[in-house]
């Protein structure tokens, strides 16, 4: 066939729809509104590789505050693959980069590839699968809707888990339809908070952050609370904490895949510990 002109351009606000669809066919379930949201992270974050004026490849590779950024929704259709997009999609995305700390989260097999850009493993995360409605009561506590807490607060802490401020993201994130909000106040202050969403498939829990992993659970039961009784429920831990894992050990999940979390620069500091959902595979 003859060789066809090949660009890589910024997205329009509607394509980003488009990134998403892909990422679904990928087997990734993502949420419903998770499109707006993402976009509004950083509206010039999202690259489209075109071929003959075709949509083929998508890379999405957000800046958060011109300091560190995350590369995600890395995607070439398949009947476009081996024809070298995906590197230039690769090379485009993280030339936007250049100069920050850049994170991502990939599958395992394809570690040694991100190290030939320069990333290195700093811990592993995995997906798992529970069902709502089958979650052991968490402690009764002062569990309040997230739309109560001040929302500077708020991205205060994000911000002990997250390297950059993001609050563009979160004030969609926190307020996107089909998901439910939820917070737990100690003595009148934020200690714990965590959002479910309707995915193409179930819910997904994320993020689900505590100062203890009495507040985590008594969270993470609320939120499958909030959502239709049998319905399947997905939670991204964090391997390294182990309070995470033994939640969702009590809770009876079984793990569905993983993702290696790695960075191209010094790994940023992450109260981890906090860490028992992991906001999204594709932004961090």
């Amino acid at each position: 066939m003859p060789r066809m002109e090949c660009t890589i351009r910024t997205m329009h606000r509607h394509e980003v729809a488009m990134a998403v669809e892909w990422a679904a066919r990928e087997g990734w379930n993502p949420g419903l509104h998770d499109a707006t949201c993402f976009h509004a992270a950083d509206p010039d974050g999202f690259l489209v590789a075109e071929c003959g004026g075709e949509p083929v490849g998508c890379i999405s590779a957000v800046s958060y505050a011109g300091r560190f950024g995350f590369i995600g929704l890395y995607i070439v259709l398949p009947a476009w693959r081996g024809r070298g997009i995906g590197l230039r999609l690769w090379t485009a995305g993280m030339k936007r980069l250049s100069g920050q700390v850049v994170g991502l989260d990939g599958v395992p097999a394809q570690q040694d590839n991100y190290r030939k850009s320069g990333f290195a493993l700093a811990w592993n995360n995995v997906r798992l699968a529970g069902t709502a409605g089958a979650a052991t009561p968490g402690a009764d506590g002062p569990i309040v809707p997230l739309a109560d807490i001040d929302f500077a607060a708020l991205c205060a802490d994000d911000r002990r888990v997250f390297p950059a401020p993001r609050d563009a993201f979160l004030r969609c994130w926190t307020a996107m339809p089909d998901a439910t909000g939820l917070a737990w106040l100690a003595d009148g202050k934020l200690a714990g908070w965590g959002l479910i969403r309707r995915c193409r498939e179930g819910h997904k829990i994320g993020p689900l952050l505590a100062d203890s992993p009495k507040i985590a659970s008594a969270l993470y039961a609320a939120l499958c609370a909030a959502v239709p009784a049998g319905d399947t429920v997905y939670l991204d831990v964090p391997l390294p904490n182990d309070s995470a894992v033994a939640l969702a050990q009590a809770q009876g999940l079984r793990s569905v895949f993983e993702t290696a979390r790695m960075y191209a620069g010094p790994a940023p500091a992450c109260e981890l510990q906090r860490v028992y959902g992991i906001t999204s595979f594709e932004l961090g």
